[in-house]
């Protein structure tokens, strides 16, 4: 079948005259002889053309004895890259003293993702933003920036910002060396800045010191927007896109305000009107240059979920990433590249909060949480599944890696707002969020080679087992397939024999359980249930509810607080202070075994401004209101004197609510909400479901 598809499609080039254009990075080969490449399609591994799937997750979020589980179900998920910024206020907060232990031991987390066979690509600066306190940029260089912008000016070339970039980039190739994929390491991409418009000698004076230190790798990107001034260097950095169903950045307090909707739809432009338009402005220019349009599509930013800023409120459903990924292919690019895909925690500094804020120097455009980045994306703070999310993008992501080396070279051959064609493959979108949470997005073969026969389905490809086709059901839509032009009704879960081939159509609930490992269908036990890979075993996780957990109010809410307009014109989170006038519970921490400890999550159901959990004092865990609860890890509080803090909410505060969130606002008795709704217990649950050997 593969090499139908692709003898036909490249002959068909051809004879087109359509010549994919090979671009000239660092070292492709590996050691093993394993080659990547990249040309006009995409990526080349070993000669031929790969669809992969990147994923971000930032390893200082994430505590560093989870990471091998986590990046197991992120491949489980489907992820075949991964995508991590290198913050630098993570690593030198004070100048001149680094740290890359514990949480932050880049070296470790490379280590792990060559052993787990994990590609990565390290976004290493020196801005990340990444929704970090000053976009990542300590304070102490801002300091100098301020002091002496002819010497020390962000984002620039000058003398002594540049010096500090050297002794940045030069600290991470320290931890990366030996990782790189010439090496026989992960690290097989770098990009350098984040969200510039140059200029560009800028952009090649860190690109060049990055090359002179030591980074050496098959590729090199910068993100495509927002768009530069002046004239890019053709070749040099591959630009990779983005876009979001919504944005906690937004000025406006209103539903999918701008061109959120237009994330949406098929198009034939890369460029996105709603990522940094706190930045950039809503006016953002979306025209593509000629040369834009040479590279390779490429996204590394793809609203996997979305935060929640103080001003905007957003509650993702977990809807919204496949139609944003169906949108993209349907559109030709070849790397769905979510951002995020795994949530974190930021690291605790006692001095002021490691997440963005309006207060700080440089980067305060939004008041983010200062602990909790769980980002509503698949994977959330705790490894948590978000359930829509993961499982629907899982399922195509399984598609592409059946399917994705024949998509890779597929041209598209129409295009609408709804629709596109590329080869043998329609890809249809109607889903809006918000707007029309009833839509479907799906991808079906029309014609599709199959040895020796073309196959038609009302049904979305999943995967092949030997000679069985395996599909999943469009919403809507009874599962038919056609082989060579004759139908056949099927029903699920059962194979049958339809033209001389074998079809199977899983029904929804079976296919949420359905994992491809090592070339065989597996299905987890339980609803919901990830099954990963762990050596020569394969583990389920699923997520369990267990009892209530006791709570005391010790102290009543003062009046709530007037929520203030913050120096970027939004409303302002509150204080330290603002929090001793909160409502206090004292809640018991459960017994729990020692071994289980940090498989147990407590889980606080709440309606009002915004929480926040103190052991011993300390700050371990804070939310921002949305409609879903916060958890907290146990072992952060047990055997500690826990208290949950949680602000009324003012009906007149000068923020974003989805509909369901302000109706419940808006019946709150008096001027402000506050109620604590639940406490109880969240298990994660791990099993060996079958072991290999």
């Amino acid at each position: 079948m593969k090499k139908t598809i692709l003898t036909t499609l490249l002959a068909t080039l051809c004879l087109a005259g359509m010549t994919a254009k090979t671009f000239d990075f660092g070292t492709k080969t590996a050691p093993s002889g394993a080659t990547l490449e990249v040309d006009s399609k995409g990526f080349i591994m070993n000669g031929r053309h790969v669809l992969p799937v990147m994923g971000e997750i930032h390893y200082a979020r994430v505590p560093a004895k989870e990471w091998r589980r986590e990046i197991q179900k992120m491949k489980a998920g489907g992820i075949t890259i991964i995508a991590t910024y290198c913050f630098w206020i993570h690593h030198e907060y004070a100048e001149g003293q680094w740290d890359w232990s514990g949480n932050r031991n880049l070296h470790r987390f490379l280590e792990i993702c060559k052993e787990e066979n994990m590609p990565v690509v390290l976004r290493i600066g020196p801005f990340c933003h990444g929704e970090v306190f000053q976009g990542g940029f300590p304070t102490w260089i801002v300091k100098k920036a301020q002091d002496n912008p002819k010497e020390y000016k962000l984002r620039s070339q000058a003398p002594g910002f540049m010096a500090a970039v050297q002794r940045l980039y030069s600290n991470i190739y320290a931890q990366a060396s030996d990782m790189l994929w010439k090496h026989g390491g992960p690290v097989v991409g770098i990009q350098v800045e984040n969200e510039c418009r140059g200029p560009w000698k800028y952009y090649m004076a860190l690109k060049d010191m990055a090359v002179s230190i030591g980074f050496d790798t098959p590729f090199y990107t910068r993100t495509g927007w927002p768009k530069l001034n002046g004239r890019e260097e053709f070749g040099k950095l591959l630009p990779l896109y983005g876009d979001y169903a919504d944005g906690f950045w937004d000025r406006k307090l209103t539903d999918m305000p701008g061109d959120y909707p237009k994330a949406f739809i098929m198009k034939d432009t890369r460029l996105s009107a709603v990522i940094a338009t706190e930045t950039f402005g809503t006016n953002q220019d979306t025209k593509m240059e000629q040369g834009d349009m040479q590279y390779p599509y490429l996204t590394c930013e793809l609203g996997g979920g979305m935060m929640t800023s103080y001003h905007r409120r957003i509650n993702i459903s977990g809807n919204e990433a496949l139609p944003l990924a169906v949108c993209k292919l349907g559109s030709g690019s070849n790397l769905p590249g979510y951002y995020m895909y795994h949530g974190g925690t930021n690291p605790y500094n006692p001095e002021h909060t490691m997440g963005e804020t309006q207060a700080s120097l440089t980067t305060n455009h939004n008041d983010m949480p200062v602990m909790s980045y769980d980002f509503q994306c698949p994977l959330g703070e705790m490894g948590q599944p978000n359930l829509n999310a993961f499982h629907q993008t899982r399922l195509l992501h399984q598609f592409l890696a059946d399917w994705g080396e024949d998509l890779a070279v597929m041209p598209v051959d129409s295009l609408s707002g709804h629709y596109a064609r590329r080869g043998c493959f329609e890809f249809y979108n109607d889903y809006v969020r918000i707007i029309n949470e009833d839509g479907v997005a799906y991808v079906r073969p029309v014609e599709m080679p199959w040895h020796g026969h073309k196959v038609t389905a009302d049904a979305q490809p999943l995967c092949y087992i030997g000679d069985t086709l395996y599909f999943i059901p469009i919403k809507g839509r009874k599962p038919v397939v056609k082989v060579d032009r004759k139908s056949y009704r099927l029903k699920f879960d059962k194979p049958v024999n339809a033209g001389g081939i074998t079809v199977c159509v899983l029904s929804e609930s079976r296919a949420r359980r359905a994992f491809k490992i090592d070339g065989a269908l597996h299905f987890a036990n339980n609803d919901g249930g990830i099954l990963y890979k762990d050596g020569t075993a394969i583990m389920e996780e699923y997520w369990e509810d267990g009892a209530s957990v006791p709570s005391r109010l010790t102290r009543q809410a003062a009046a709530p607080r007037e929520v203030p307009t913050g120096a970027q014109k939004v409303a302002a989170m509150p204080v330290d202070s603002d929090f001793d006038k909160a409502a206090v519970y004292e809640l018991d921490c459960p017994a729990v075994d020692g071994k289980d400890i940090d498989d147990t999550f407590i889980k606080i159901s709440y309606q009002g401004d915004c929480a926040r959990v103190c052991a011993d004092g300390k700050l371990v865990e804070d939310n921002f209101w949305n409609g879903k609860p916060m958890l907290v890890r146990l072992s952060d509080i047990a055997g500690k004197k826990v208290e949950l803090r949680i602000l009324p909410l003012r009906k007149d505060a000068p923020i974003y609510l989805q509909k369901e969130q302000r109706d419940i606002l808006n019946a709150a008795d008096g001027n402000a909400l506050l109620r604590l709704t639940g406490v109880s217990v969240l298990h994660r649950r791990q099993n060996t479901f079958y072991r290999t050997t």
